[in-house]
């Protein structure tokens, strides 16, 4: 009885070794053949939605160029428990520029999947500036009180424009934040310019006495728009003859070298109902030198 049972372990053994021998052949024979290679079964995109819901629902949405350029497996490169690291350092596909040296990516970016859905902590301004250095350059070359604050004292969540009437009085009532950015950039804004379709309530927001003067006139001033004459920038004061010309004889102008001294203000033309006309220019007589008597 004790011969039988050793020799069914022996064959038991014998079996169990072939077996292993076969595997091994067959291996071999897989690693070596690209053909058998190439019929190993490959993972698709779609494959890993049947698991992982989020990502992919997240990339649809807001997903950037994560959605367009590339698919899961550019960046997850494998599966547990063949491939244990599986989330790729940002810098495998973002190099190059200022902004992808930037350490701890995590933590603007803190969704991969979402990768421009950011908020900002406070006080944030130079990893902004590795992106929007132009920005920056205008706050620095034009002193205001916007040059102090942080970038995400506005911007607290990346792509967002603030409206301007969160800390800015308006000029009228009905003023908008798109009625502001006709005059003035946030980046710039005391260096305030505009166009020629500028309408002048805009600027009786500010102006208004000039405004209402000129409403009242009689003459053709008041039938143009504040920007005829004050053109494209705030403070922009034109010369009188930059459309009338010289109308009156040398002479005469050297004696009255201001327009105002006969006409009054170009918003009010005319007009001295307030106050007598202002002089012309005193002319002084000549000295008269005495000499002593010898």
């Amino acid at each position: 009885m004790k011969i039988k049972q050793c020799s069914l372990s022996k064959k038991v053994w014998i079996v169990l070794l072939a077996g292993l021998a076969l595997l091994l052949v067959q291996s071999l024979v897989y690693a070596a053949d690209p053909v058998t290679a190439s019929a190993a079964p490959k993972l698709a995109n779609d494959d890993c939605a049947k698991c992982h819901s989020k990502p992919p629902a997240d990339i649809a949405a807001e997903g950037r160029k994560h959605k367009t350029e590339i698919g899961c497996q550019d960046c997850h490169n494998g599966h547990p428990p063949t491939t244990k690291k599986i989330i790729p350092l940002c810098s495998q596909c973002h190099e190059g520029k200022a902004h992808f040296k930037l350490a701890a990516c995590t933590s603007c970016h803190s969704n991969p999947h979402t990768p421009l859905k950011i908020t900002f902590g406070n006080n944030v301004t130079d990893p902004c500036v590795t992106c929007h250095a132009g920005q920056i350059v205008k706050l620095r070359d034009n002193k205001s009180k916007h040059t102090a604050l942080a970038c995400s004292f506005c911007h607290n969540t990346h792509g967002k424009i603030p409206d301007c009437t969160k800390c800015h009085k308006t000029h009228f009532a009905e003023q908008t934040t798109a009625d502001c950015k006709k005059c003035h950039q946030a980046h710039m804004p005391k260096n305030v310019a505009y166009n020629e379709k500028t309408p002048s309530k805009d600027c009786a927001a500010c102006h208004k006495k000039a405004y209402d003067l000129l409403s009242a006139s009689k003459f053709k001033h008041s039938k143009l728009a504040c920007v005829a004459c004050h053109q494209a920038k705030h403070k922009m004061v034109p010369q009188c003859q930059s459309c009338h010309g010289t109308r009156h004889p040398a002479a005469m102008l050297a004696k009255f070298p201001n327009c105002g001294f006969c006409h009054s203000i170009a918003h009010d033309l005319n007009n001295f109902k307030d106050a007598a006309p202002p002089a012309a220019a005193a002319v002084k007589p000549p000295a008269v030198i005495k000499t002593k008597k010898k």
